[in-house]
């Protein structure tokens, strides 16, 4: 068992949707909580389909990572319309208010000595868009957050990525390192991505996660040490 002095957390962005936030954020929490760690989740905001009432994103590293937790407790705003987070808000006439969010991330940094906090969309998302903008890199900088940004191993990524983490600079977000998701050693392209990004950003890849892992890949230790 690892032990900790204070709570410690992390969150997850990605350089788009459907890079595999979830599934590689389900992949830390298994491994932290297979070391014998009280390690949870935290989501300011999901959207789309929910299975047995919990949002599907929630859901799914529920059952990857075996928390035994009510995770719909850790969830602050869930809406069944897959559209991005300020547009559901708007659709159910529910708009995030970041009080709410700053009390439920007091809620899961109570529960847990780690904590993975994982969020919606692409680093540039807006979570409210009314009279009143919040945007998720606002929420990170409030929360005061570093991050790690998972990757696409596939054809475009490049751009994305150094995209991402200059926007991330430019916030004055820490960011810790980079996981590439869906990664094939023997992929030419992959390996390409891995190297060119790696330069251009002058960040560290933490992890390469194989399509369909079952592990993140890394030590115990190297995957602590990123939470801060």
């Amino acid at each position: 068992m690892v032990v900790i002095e204070m709570s410690k957390k992390i969150f997850v962005t990605g350089t788009g949707t459907d890079v595999g936030k979830t599934f590689v954020t389900a992949l830390m929490l298994k491994k932290l909580r297979e070391a014998g760690i009280s390690a949870g989740y935290y989501k300011a905001a999901a959207s789309g389909e929910e299975i047995e009432n919990i949002p599907s994103d929630a859901f799914y590293v529920k059952r990857i990572a075996g928390l035994n937790c009510d995770i719909k407790n850790f969830v602050s705003y869930s809406y069944t319309e897959s559209v991005s987070p300020h547009l559901a808000a708007k659709i159910f006439n529910r708009p995030v208010e970041f009080s709410v969010i700053e009390r439920d991330f007091a809620m899961a940094e109570k529960n847990f000595d780690f904590l993975t906090i994982e969020g919606s969309g692409g680093i540039i998302c807006p979570l409210r868009f009314d009279e009143k903008i919040l945007m998720l890199d606002d929420v990170i900088k409030n929360l005061s957050l570093s991050v790690v940004i998972v990757v696409d191993s596939k054809l475009g990524e490049i751009n994305s990525a150094v995209l991402t983490v200059e926007h991330l600079l430019y916030k004055k977000i820490p960011v810790k390192g980079l996981i590439f998701n869906r990664f094939d050693e023997k992929n030419l392209l992959h390996v390409d991505n891995k190297a060119v990004i790696e330069r251009l950003t002058n960040l560290p890849v933490i992890a390469t996660v194989k399509n369909n892992a079952s592990d993140i890949g890394i030590s115990i230790e190297k995957l602590t040490a990123v939470y801060d």
